[in-house]
């Protein structure tokens, strides 16, 4: 839902009821990732999206029958289908799960608090019961990054796991459903309250700005602090030459830092979402910032370098004590093979690889390949096949 913070957050502000229909599952190709939604208001302005365009109409309208019926939360899901050209379904072959409720802002405010700390930018995470004991689904609670959260699922200890959970994502920066309760003796009333349930919480999660460190004041330096902003990264230009590491040189980064690349890198703050890249390919430089970085627990580590300076700068690396498996972690030369030669072209092949670690594709053409091009989840359960 956090696709359309800005509309939901001045709806919710209204007091404007609405219909929200939400990806709860994908299996096989679908367009649009888990927690991806649509909002449709009584006047039936719509925004946002499930499918990409395949299956909006269809959506749109259970939406408003949703929202003018007061119906109770409607799970349903939409596929291909080969036999009628004219049935809502998804045409590159996969399959979603979407949860279409009616949301009452003034039933559930704490939706209101999240927008509210997602539209200031703080790192937040909507937990949203999607399966569950009836009156629990569409039920949501707002979890900060630090401090109290705002609502509640009625039992203390599923609030615990849900935030505990939550904080998990947040920290990782990953959108995702989570399974909490189902132990013990169910009640024979499930919507009572008293006793543990098992429910499927889809954890919506807005973080802080995943950081790509940029090692080296150089052209090529310029071209990827453009790419990683504009893919999201907080971008961080480090060199010990201060007549190089300046800010006009570098519009498009977040900061220009002036200090040695090891010690810069020692100092400041990374998680398992931060890019370290080295563009320097000075071994004075590189040995002792690679030494660091491949023993820290980051997402991606990569340096600029021929293959022959690969090779040195490895052999280096092994005899200032780096391992095998930490070299292991090394991309190196940086990027893929794409034929880049211009300062663009290998941001382009440097963010490329960054992408295709991250996601755990493989970088080959899509042509080249069989199967499904998104990556695929479990199968659904528990959904009514839309007709």
């Amino acid at each position: 839902m956090l696709n359309i913070t800005e509309t939901l957050h001045d709806w919710c502000h209204e007091g404007r009821p609405f219909a929200l229909a939400t990806v709860i599952d994908v299996r096989g190709s679908a367009p649009l990732p888990v927690g991806t939604a649509l909002a449709v208001d009584a006047d039936g302005n719509a925004v946002g999206g499930v499918s990409g365009g395949c299956v909006e109409a269809a959506v749109y309208e259970l939406g408003r029958q949703v929202l003018a019926d007061r119906a109770a939360p409607a799970r349903v899901a939409f596929g291909y289908s080969d036999s009628d050209a004219f049935t809502a379904g998804l045409t590159c072959g996969g399959e979603i799960g979407v949860l279409v409720q009616r949301v009452e802002p003034g039933a559930q405010p704490q939706l209101a608090t999240a927008l509210d700390a997602v539209t200031a930018g703080l790192p937040s995470a909507v937990a949203h019961v999607v399966d569950g004991p009836g009156v629990l689904v569409g039920r949501m609670l707002h979890i900060p990054a630090e401090g109290t959260h705002d609502g509640t699922l009625g039992v203390e200890s599923e609030d615990r796991a849900v935030v505990a959970h939550a904080r998990a994502l947040l920290r990782a920066g990953r959108t995702a459903s989570i399974e909490v309760g189902g132990s013990g003796r169910e009640s024979e009333d499930p919507d009572d309250g008293t006793c543990p349930r098992k429910l499927t919480v889809l954890v919506h999660v807005h973080a802080s700005r995943p950081r790509m460190l940029i090692f080296g004041a150089v052209d090529f330096a310029a071209a990827l602090s453009r790419a990683g902003s504009f893919l999201g990264y907080r971008v961080t230009v480090c060199d010990a030459r201060p007549v190089f590491a300046t800010p006009a040189r570098f519009p498009h980064a977040d900061e220009v830092v002036t200090d040695w690349p090891h010690r810069y890198l020692a100092a400041t703050e990374t998680d398992a979402r931060t890019a370290v890249c080295v563009l320097t390919h000075d071994a004075k430089f590189d040995v002792p910032l690679l030494s660091l970085a491949l023993t820290l627990p980051v997402g991606y580590v990569g340096a600029m370098g021929s293959r022959r300076t690969h090779e040195h700068r490895v052999d280096l690396l092994r005899e200032a004590g780096v391992s095998q498996d930490q070299l292991a972690r090394l991309h190196s030369p940086i990027g893929l093979d794409i034929g880049a030669l211009t300062p663009e072209e290998t941001a382009i092949s440097i963010t490329s690889e960054i992408i295709a670690h991250t996601n755990r594709g493989t970088g080959l053409p899509l042509s080249h390949g069989v199967g499904p091009i998104h990556v695929p989840a479990q199968p659904l359960s528990g959904l009514v096949t839309a007709p």
